[in-house]
């Protein structure tokens, strides 16, 4: 594809696919986003059309997924909007044996239980944050829930003696 192509695709399309993005998204800078994942798909693919309104279909459908594929993801369930965040203060760090124990362990094991139990995700959503398998995930969760029970009981027992 030549410039000439991709500044038409942009000064015929940037608009609308903002304007739809926006319309699911409600923000700006993801609906920008979303137009820039567009044009990359289109630039990438290279795909062929049986006419201009073809073209509009693909690109409009296209914009369309993209959204959708951005208000499943766990990144944006996780995020508020940066004036509700300025609000609420940073929790404090609580004191607990169950996180110190935690902090020794091997980082694998470390990031999944601390994803899963303390943040809620899935080890579906795990893997996909760790780029691992889901299997691999749930292998680390229950290699680290056992490594996480023999150091509690360990430090229990010493502190017993």
């Amino acid at each position: 594809m030549d410039e000439f192509q991709a500044r038409r695709l942009v000064n015929t399309y940037a608009d609308t696919i903002l304007r739809i993005s926006y319309q699911y998204l409600k923000q700006t800078c993801d609906a920008e986003d979303i137009c820039q994942t567009v044009f990359l798909k289109y630039l990438t693919i290279n795909p062929e059309f049986d006419s201009v309104e073809h073209e509009k279909a693909w690109i409009i459908r296209t914009a369309i997924n993209a959204c959708k594929d951005h208000l499943k993801s766990a990144f944006f369930r996780r995020t508020v909007p940066i004036d509700e965040a300025a609000e609420i203060a940073a929790p404090q760090e609580p004191e607990s044996e169950v996180l110190e124990a935690l902090k020794t362990l091997p980082e694998n094991y470390r990031v999944s239980l601390y994803l899963h139990y303390y943040e809620q995700y899935s080890a579906k959503e795990i893997a996909q944050v760790m780029g691992k398998t889901e299997a691999t995930v749930t292998q680390y969760l229950s290699r680290g829930r056992r490594k996480l029970r023999e150091r509690l009981s360990d430090e229990r027992r010493s502190q017993a003696i």
